[in-house]
């Protein structure tokens, strides 16, 4: 189910060859590795895209699934600039999971986004995947370098996730997968939950217009209720577009569905005022 207040058309593209750099971005004098994948056959500067991961799982990745670099594969081919990285505390990243900083680690992903000399400056997305699509919120919404934003399972509060009655176990378990690595973190558990409630996407979806948004939620998530979805289309300003994924869960970019509806959109917000 698609619902929208500005319509779309659809778009086709030539497959293009990619490269790859890696490098470590360093933010609060922390180490996030990351890396860029190039449209191979691009002439000129291109829309760029930023890709942003949320909270690990701590599960084994389903058989064939190549994570976030395969997803920045998909999105360089159809001729994106294409950045993945880890937020503190994830994978071979330094630090510990804090959503503050996960603010400041995107911020620092655009500024080196917009300094390439491949990128069209004036033509830069978010795609943001849960708790990255809340930060991506939080970001699009005062940082206007960011030309349109689309989410996978964005939650419209932490509500379910950190509250004051079950910090404690929240804390253990992301001590358990690893992204929570100091012992004497957090050093103040009110800041960080209040971290969590600043950054909640209703706050500051509607100032995201009038830039594009769109919004993609399985119907069967089982972490963050489809309500949410519901309740920041709502709030969200014009132009917005909603689409629900029959019997998908929470892993959306596992969804192809999901993926190809966001590669056609972007090309279109994206490539249109540069065609």
């Amino acid at each position: 189910m698609l619902q929208r207040g500005s319509s779309s058309a659809a778009t086709t593209f030539r497959v293009m060859a990619i490269r790859k750099r890696e490098f470590w971005l360093t933010v609060d004098n922390l180490r996030l590795p990351a890396q860029v994948y190039l449209p191979q056959q691009a002439k000129a500067a291109s829309p760029a895209l930023c890709l942003c991961h949320g909270i690990p799982s701590g599960q084994q990745p389903s058989p064939g699934d190549r994570g976030y670099p395969g997803l920045a594969e998909r999105f360089s081919a159809a001729g994106f600039v294409t950045m993945i990285f880890n937020f503190r505390g994830t994978g071979e990243a330094e630090g510990n999971l804090d959503i503050r900083g996960w603010i400041r680690d995107l911020k620092a992903a655009i500024d080196h986004l917009v300094s390439m000399e491949e990128v069209d400056k004036s033509h830069l997305g978010l795609l943001g995947s849960s708790a990255g699509a809340a930060v991506s919120v939080y970001v699009a919404a005062s940082d206007h370098r960011v030309s349109c934003i689309a989410t996978f399972a964005c939650p419209a509060d932490f509500s379910f996730l950190a509250d004051k009655q079950r910090v404690r176990a929240t804390i253990d378990h992301f001590r358990s997968i690893g992204v929570i690595k100091d012992d004497d973190f957090p050093a103040s558990i009110d800041e960080w939950l209040d971290g969590f409630d600043i950054t909640a996407p209703i706050r500051w979806i509607k100032r995201i217009s009038p830039r594009p948004i769109l919004l993609i939620h399985g119907e069967r998530d089982d972490l963050v209720p489809l309500a949410h979805a519901h309740s920041l289309f709502h709030k969200a300003g014009e132009p917005k577009e909603l689409l629900i994924i029959p019997g998908a869960g929470h892993r959306l970019r596992l969804e192809e569905k999901a993926v190809t509806t966001t590669i056609d959109w972007m090309r279109t917000k994206l490539f249109q005022t540069i065609r």
